[in-house]
């Protein structure tokens, strides 16, 4: 009984014995492809990390001509400079106006407009989802200049409005061709069984479709988010006379003189600027991972 025992334990130990050794065969593989994510990641982060060092270094610190990546005297002398800037809360403001309705607006467009193109068959349907990726191609810079006309033409210069439509413009695009896989990948056998259940269009739409598909919209959400709030070129174009219309970026200019820059006060707004994106990130993390998974899946 004991030697039957023994030659069963024999086999497992050698199998055992085997993947060790296939594990360490491939280790250094594994070692090495986990180095070389850190390494990217560390190479990523370091502007990231500057800019706040930067932000807590003292001025004789930042001005000196051997720079080191520490600090032994932080100082909130830079964010002091910022916030006590008498326009600085009013453009935190509108940047949060900004950025809060090409969100809202674009999702809410781009969810019934990726519906339309999914559920729907009309004519030139193709075509449009081919001027969908067409007008992503297309620069903003080159679009500035027709835009300022526009904008002029419709007096919406020095408005917060002449911000929130352009954004709205772009981000449309992107958002309506991501959606459009969420929306594809429900099927349609659940349409159809909430219409027998007596549901109509605009309540399966809303109760239905759209919690289906609220991991897609956030995950467009957060690269509108993103592009609105970091925007500069719009705003320096758009915002010419009335700063009291003027966003965070436009803040960085009031720290930026060409005779003498002020480095600590650009990187504490700078840093400033960056808390909300993250905070954002945070909130929406776990949705946009699933949102990202479901759009690769498609």
């Amino acid at each position: 009984m004991s030697g039957n025992v023994v030659q069963r334990v024999r086999p497992v130990q050698r199998v055992q014995r085997a993947r060790g050794v296939h594990r360490f065969v491939r280790r250094p593989w594994r070692l090495a492809a986990e180095g070389s994510a850190l390494l990217i990641a560390a190479v990523v982060a370091f502007p990231l990390y500057w800019m706040v060092l930067s932000a807590f270094k003292p001025a004789g610190e930042i001005e000196s001509t051997e720079p080191r990546p520490w600090t032994l005297d932080p100082s909130l002398d830079s964010f002091r400079r910022v916030f006590g800037q008498q326009e600085f809360g009013r453009y935190f403001l509108n940047s949060l106006v900004v950025a809060c309705s090409v969100v809202v607006v674009s999702a809410l467009i781009a969810f019934l407009a990726a519906t339309a193109v999914t559920r729907f068959r009309f004519r030139f349907r193709t075509t449009l989802l081919i001027m969908f990726l067409v007008a992503q191609m297309v620069p903003v810079e080159a679009l500035t200049i027709p835009l300022f006309f526009l904008m002029r033409d419709f007096g919406q210069l020095n408005t917060l409005g002449a911000l929130i439509l352009p954004h709205i413009a772009f981000s449309l695009p992107f958002a309506i061709w991501m959606l459009r896989g969420f929306v594809k990948a429900v099927p349609e056998a659940l349409e159809e069984a909430a219409y027998i259940d007596g549901a109509s269009r605009s309540r399966f739409l809303w109760q239905i479709l759209f919690p289906l598909v609220f991991p897609g919209l956030v995950a467009t959400s957060v690269f509108s988010f993103v592009s609105a709030w970091n925007d500069f070129l719009f705003a320096k174009s758009f915002i010419i006379s009335d700063t009291s219309q003027s966003t965070l970026p436009m803040a960085l200019l009031v720290f930026y003189k060409p005779d003498d820059p002020d480095w600590g006060g650009v990187m504490a707004a700078s840093t400033v600027m960056t808390i909300p994106v993250l905070v954002f990130f945070v909130l929406v993390q776990r949705r946009l991972v699933s949102g990202l998974g479901g759009a690769v899946k498609d």
